[in-house]
């Protein structure tokens, strides 16, 4: 019997890359800008375990996947009782509302600062998007994770000419960016900021793309699913290693511009016109630059990812895909045109969505943690005991910073 030809190694990569421009998001921005410009250097340890975290639940979703050949929406509509069922798509969905609410303002805001389009009309503009990812699919998959690839090397590039114009303070970096610190303990505001960037790290719709975009890499027996998952945590460790470096590159461009000259930015159209006369006019362009391809990057995967939210619990395999992503698009975008005419503040809303996030997060990380714990379902992928240790340790964290938070609001009000 001939055996099968084995796939190259760079078969399996891309899906990774897909999702990591998730982790680069406007609202990323939002949160890193505003927790830089007010706090220095000093929630930088936030972003790098809120990182380590992405990572560890990116590696879980892509192993649900390739184990069992459904995504997490798939075996969340198998395994719980319709009311059960009903309430996590409902909060699945509330936060790709939230994620597209934060992308569409970023690409709305780049527009503006680019092109001079109105904020109104920069928002209705976002929808084409949806057509762009429609075209790219005609030659096949694989050309959309090549754009977004493309865009994840935009957005890096960027932030690396930023970053040469800030003169961050290396010391600081690395004091920061490893240990941890009392201030979101001591201060309700880099609380809501710290719980931002968890949010805008590990994103709900991420874990739902991420085990729904590994099974176009599924092939078979329980031999190659295994070559499949270690060429997938490769592909998920260089993905989002690229996506803590550009994160963490907003916050210290942040603190080294903003920070450090006494300037709070809580605007993103306002960290744009102050780089202009602080490292001069081609920061400014570069940082726009950035925001626009980050926004469209991550509104196009956040479509793809409502959709296998969309078709996973309901258990629908529409025809007509381009009816769905358009009704999905239209429907998440409804927030933000009425945000946008009601004249509320642009970064506002983009934190607050990112909370949103972060508060819908355990009900996507627990059944995931529990999916990938059970053997009947994972076979030989099953987690081994410490990566079950890692993996609960994570979650409940997640539920731990979110009852803080709701305990500093109640306290508040």
């Amino acid at each position: 019997m001939i055996a099968r030809r084995t796939k190259p190694f760079w078969f399996y990569l891309g899906p990774a890359f897909l999702v990591s421009v998730g982790y680069m998001d406007p609202g990323n921005w939002a949160t890193s800008l505003e927790a830089g410009s007010r706090y220095g250097y000093a929630l930088l340890w936030v972003v790098t375990l809120s990182s380590a975290i992405a990572v560890l639940m990116q590696l879980l979703a892509a192993k649900l996947g390739i184990a069992t050949g459904h995504d997490l929406a798939e075996n969340m509509r198998a395994s719980y009782p319709k009311p059960v069922r009903y309430f996590l798509f409902l909060t699945a969905f509330l936060a790709m509302m939230a994620t597209d609410l934060a992308e569409f303002m970023g690409v709305a805001i780049a527009l503006n600062l680019l092109f001079g389009i109105p904020l109104p009309i920069a928002v209705l503009l976002t929808v084409f998007d949806v057509l762009l990812i429609l075209w790219l699919e005609r030659f096949g998959f694989r050309w959309v994770e090549v754009v977004i690839t493309a865009f994840v090397a935009t957005i890096g590039l960027a932030y690396v000419v930023e970053l040469f114009l800030a003169h961050p303070s290396l010391a600081e970096v690395a004091r920061n960016a490893f240990l941890p610190n009392a201030t979101i303990f001591q201060d309700t505001t880099a609380l809501f900021l710290a719980m931002g960037i968890l949010g805008a790290t590990v994103m709900p719709h991420n874990l739902f793309l991420h085990s729904a975009q590994v099974k176009t890499r599924v092939l078979g027996n329980d031999e190659r699913r295994r070559r499949i998952y270690f060429w997938s945590m490769l592909d998920t460790l260089g993905a989002l290693l690229a996506a803590w470096l550009v994160n963490g590159a907003i916050l210290v461009m942040a603190a080294a511009v903003f920070h450090q000259r006494g300037l709070l930015v809580t605007e993103i159209d306002q960290a744009y016109l102050t780089l202009a006369p602080l490292l001069g006019k081609a920061a400014a362009l570069t940082f726009a630059v950035a925001l626009l391809a980050s926004g469209v990057a991550s509104s196009t995967t956040g479509t793809l990812a409502g959709q296998v939210v969309f078709e996973g619990f309901l258990g629908l395999r529409v025809r007509n895909i381009a009816f769905v992503r358009l009704f999905i698009r239209l429907l998440t975008m409804t927030p933000a045109v009425v945000a946008v005419w009601l004249s509320v503040r642009p970064v506002s809303l983009l934190v607050l969505s990112q909370v949103i996030l972060s508060m819908q997060l355990p009900f996507s990380v627990v059944p995931l943690v529990v999916f990938t714990s059970d053997p009947r379902r994972m076979g030989e992928l099953v987690n081994p005991p410490w990566v079950k240790i890692l993996a609960w340790t994570a979650a409940g964290l997640i539920v731990g910073l979110n009852l803080l938070l709701l305990a500093f609001a109640v306290l508040e009000v």
